[in-house]
Parts: structure tokens; sequence; C-alpha cells
């Protein structure tokens, strides 16, 4: 399907201080003023994506078209690379990041890391959640879901990401789309730096919840260590932070 992308005539192409300035606006202001939903909403592709992903799915409808934009209409422009989600919950988003994936670019994989039984030790200093929160995931069921839509490129990791990522890395290699969906400091801190040195050059960075107003540990990790120290800049605020891993250029 040709694209359906606002134009956004007199956006100078290319990266500007490690974005694409003209894509995010693509994106961004397409999806809140430029009518980009509606057009989303009759993408064949995107329809079936949210209905494989059914009632197992709670990313809010903007932030799963946003991530179906990057998938259906960027991806392509940059390296190969899998994808990996760092707070996969009940899986929905998994799930749908695997229909289009798989639909759209042969031979990748998406790794789902989660405990699937709540989250862990949380920082009071800074996290509204507690440990145990999102406990309520059914594996069972969400592996059921799997074999029912045959997507053998979605790949459950259970367990700590600091005792699973490893592995991860070890057999993705190259990663293009993070999806960084945790919630609380200490484990978007690790998803962030673990997933960082394997970002193929322009690949995403995508942090879901560190926007919302329950997440302020996210917030303060993209702050801090995204922006600050590592001196990036995002290529989106809304519906929610996106970065890209340029490599350093001279």
């Amino acid at each position: 399907m040709e694209s359906y992308l606002p134009p956004m005539q007199g956006i100078t192409k290319g990266i500007r201080q490690g974005r694409n300035v003209l894509e995010g606006y693509q994106r961004g202001w397409g999806l809140q003023f430029g009518g980009l939903m509606e057009r989303i909403e009759k993408d064949p592709l995107h329809r079936e994506a949210a209905a494989a992903a059914g009632d197992l799915g709670i990313l809010s409808q903007h932030n799963r078209m946003n991530i179906f934009l990057i998938m259906r209409f960027f991806l392509h422009k940059i390296p190969f690379g899998h994808i990996v989600e760092y707070g996969s919950y009940r899986g929905g988003s998994a799930i749908f990041m695997a229909y289009v994936a798989q639909q759209l670019y042969p031979g990748m994989k998406v790794f789902a890391l989660d405990t699937f039984e709540g989250m862990p030790v949380t920082d009071k200093n800074v996290d509204a959640h507690n440990a145990g929160d999102f406990a309520d995931a059914d594996l069972g069921r969400l592996k059921a879901r799997i074999d029912r839509l045959k997507l053998d490129n979605l790949v459950l990791v259970k367990g700590l990401f600091e005792d699973t990522n490893d592995a991860v890395m070890a057999e993705a290699g190259k990663v293009s789309l993070a999806h960084i969906d945790c919630d609380i400091a200490p484990a978007v801190r690790y998803s962030y730096e673990g997933v960082k040195p394997f970002m193929v050059d322009g690949g995403y960075i995508v942090f879901d919840d560190a926007t919302y107003s329950s997440c302020i540990g996210a917030t303060e990790v993209v702050e801090d260590i995204v922006i600050r120290r590592d001196g990036r800049n995002s290529e989106q605020i809304w519906p929610h932070f996106v970065f890209r891993a340029f490599a350093e250029r001279a």
C-alpha cells in the first residue's frame, strides 16, 4: 500500500541533532492533528494485528498506532534488526508487533521480556507502582493465543531483565526497535542500558510510559540518562517518547 503519511511540506529532510524532524512530525502531528488515525483504522494490516492482540492489549490507541507507523513505514529504511519489548504484561502489544513483523519483515523476531508474575521491587523515592503490581498476567492464555495465531516469530522470555537480557541480546544480535514499557525507574534504566549497545544505526527506542502521570520514575530515567547523560534528543514527545540510536558521526 502506498504511504498515507502527511507530507509535512516545508519541513527540512534529514537528520538534525540526532532525530529526523520530518518523520517525527509525520507520525506525531499526523496522529494528533492530521487525521492520520482514520487512515490507520482503514489499514487492513492494522485491523488484523489489533484483532490478533484483542483483549490482551492494553496500550493506548495512539501509542499502538505510533508503533504501527514506525513498523509500517520506517523500519525498512534502517538496517535489519529484531524487536525487543521490555515489560509485556499480558502480551497484547508483543502479539501486535509480532503479527505486523510476520507480514512485513520475514525473519524478524519479537522478544517479549517480563516476569509475567508482577513487578519486582520498585524505587519508592520516585515510583508510584509497587512490587507485585500487574501480577494478573496469564502466561498459559498468552501462549495459547500465540499458538493459535501461529506467531512463530514471537519469543516469550520469562524472568527479571537482569537475568534474561544477556541471552536475548546474544540471540538477537541487532535490534531495530526497543519498546520499553516497564513503568518503574530500575527496570527502565536496566532496559535502556541493556539494549543500547545492540541498536542498529537509526534504530528506534520507544519509552511507552515516561510521559504518564503514574510513571515519574520512567520519566526521570529518560531525563537523567537518555537526555542529560547521553545527549539524545527525542524524535517524538507525543504520544510517547521516541528516540533514535544514530551512530556518532564526525
